[in-house]
């Protein structure tokens, strides 16, 4: 902007200066005196004077940068001579000071209907659409000021900004068009640097914000328009964005659906409308589907939902859900848990997904998981609910952990005693390491291990106070691990039933 705007010489004055008042002796008359003299002597100003004088206010004003005061001494003068392009530039230039854009350009704008010829008041409607984002405003503008003057170099500044918007318009339209949002806001930035009264950089810029999820920001942007704007269908459009993107269909449709009072032929407005109105319906229907117990027709309707707008993060969160309720009734467990994991993708604090991830991960034997998931969500609500089903989670894993000692030895939970010894004769016999003597090491530290395993499941199975208490799952805070040499257990066995080969324990296998 150019640095003195304020135009007191003759050349920018549209009419000559009338005579000067006279001198201050005369102006103050005492009013009784007045009504004794002649109205010759006292000759009433014209308003072409008195418009002069307040323009001359106005720029004292101006120059002294109190410019709200400038404002209003440049009003009286145009109250005054209406008709004076003079007065509506050295005003638009005070409204530009004030940032005020919209009225410096009525102003400029009138002020060159009065002077087609007004060079100055060219270049304030050059300036003025710049901060207004109106690339055809400002080629209209530069165009005029060349015509007036090929050589004037006034608009160097906004010719260069034109040439940085009409790129900046190019990106961020092919970014728009690809959904790369966050390059749209990175490049909307730049420009609203350059265009700082622009609504429809800001608005897009908020629109796109939405689409991000950064609602709060859209609505900040959204509303600070419609204050100064309340007719702005964009503005009413973005607001209403942000309550469909956080799950308030009802309001967002009744936003997009005053848009298109505003202008019924917003394309956007209209989309949005009907793509919302559609998610509530099949949401709505969707549940009423799950509560009657038809599940397999609740999650199609869920999946088909999920398919509508994949940036509506938030709802998807709650369709996903739901999905994965379904698919726990009806036994797709896996397919719950990846619902679940796809919900905590989306917002990490869903508690009641964190909750049915867990007890899927319990339902297939996945304990450590499961224990994870039950501590997050003891993170976030410490119930005695979950407190709970954290304790019996960590027992289950610890019983995981346990081994099988019926499954060890091959045998039923329900195996009396000689069927115990019976297996445990047959498993010995079959993994003894004499057996393998001649096999690899690898299978030699297996049949190892596993006779080893077959000791201990005897150990315990065969002793009945240890049986009672690994039958009830009481051995599993306080595990007890058989102290013992598989091998003399092995000879103690076959001393006391005899052996293979008789009362000698050197037999071949």
């Amino acid at each position: 902007m150019e640095e003195v705007i304020v135009l007191s010489s003759d050349n920018e004055d549209s009419s000559s200066s009338p005579s000067s008042p006279s001198s201050a002796s005369d102006m103050e008359i005492d009013p009784i005196e007045i009504e004794h003299n002649t109205t010759e002597q006292f000759v009433p100003k014209d308003n072409q004077t008195i418009a002069e004088e307040k323009k001359k206010l106005g720029n004292e004003q101006y120059k002294a940068k109190n410019y709200q005061s400038a404002l209003k001494f440049y009003s009286d003068a145009i109250s005054l001579c209406p008709d004076s392009s003079t007065y509506y530039g050295n005003r638009a230039a005070t409204y530009m000071m004030m940032s005020n854009y919209t009225n410096a350009l009525n102003d400029a704008r009138t002020a060159v209907r009065l002077d087609p010829n007004f060079e100055k008041a060219y270049v304030r409607i050059a300036k003025c659409c710049v901060a207004k984002g109106d690339i055809i405003g400002i080629e209209q503008a530069i165009k005029k000021i060349e015509e007036l003057d090929p050589q004037s170099n006034a608009v160097e500044g906004e010719k260069q900004t034109l040439q940085q918007l009409r790129q900046l318009e190019q990106t961020i339209q092919n970014n728009y068009d690809s959904k790369y949002y966050r390059n749209v806001v990175y490049y909307l930035d730049a420009a609203i640097k350059l265009a700082p009264a622009c609504y429809r950089y800001r608005l897009l810029k908020a629109e796109c914000l939405a689409f991000l999820g950064r609602c709060d920001e859209a609505v900040d942007i959204a509303i600070s328009v419609i204050k100064l704007d309340s007719t702005s269908a964009d503005a009413i459009y973005v607001r209403g964005l942000c309550f469909y993107y956080t799950d308030n269909l009802e309001k967002g449709i009744k936003h997009f659906e005053l848009a298109l009072q505003l202008d019924p032929d917003h394309k956007k407005a209209k989309e949005m409308r009907t793509k919302s109105k559609t998610l509530k319906d099949m949401k709505e229907k969707g549940n009423v589907l799950f509560k009657s117990g038809r599940y397999r027709e609740a999650q199609t309707i869920y999946t088909d939902a999920l398919k509508i707008d994949e940036l509506n993060k938030e709802i998807n969160s709650k369709l996903l859900y739901n999905r994965a309720l379904v698919n726990s009734k009806i036994g797709n467990t896996r397919d719950a848990i990846v619902d679940c994991t796809n919900v905590l993708d989306i917002n990490a604090q869903y508690l009641k997904a964190l909750l049915l991830r867990a007890r899927c991960h319990n339902d297939i034997e996945k304990y450590e998981e499961s224990v994870s998931d039950y501590e997050a969500a003891l993170q976030l609500q410490k119930t005695p609910e979950i407190k709970k089903l954290l304790r019996d989670a960590k027992f289950a894993l610890k019983k995981s952990k346990r081994k099988d000692y019926y499954k060890i030895l091959g045998i039923p939970r329900n195996a009396s005693d000689d069927e115990i010894k019976k297996a445990y004769r047959k498993k010995a016999l079959v993994h003894h390491p004499d057996r393998h003597a001649n096999s690899s090491l690898d299978e030699r530290k297996e049949q190892e291990l596993k006779f080893k395993e077959v000791g201990e499941a005897y150990a315990i199975l065969s002793d009945p106070r240890k049986k009672v208490r690994y039958d009830n799952d009481q051995d599993i805070e306080d595990q007890e691990q058989p102290d013992f040499d598989p091998n003399q257990m092995f000879r103690h066995f076959f001393q006391f039933s005899g052996g293979p080969s008789g009362a000698s324990f050197g037999f071949e296998f």
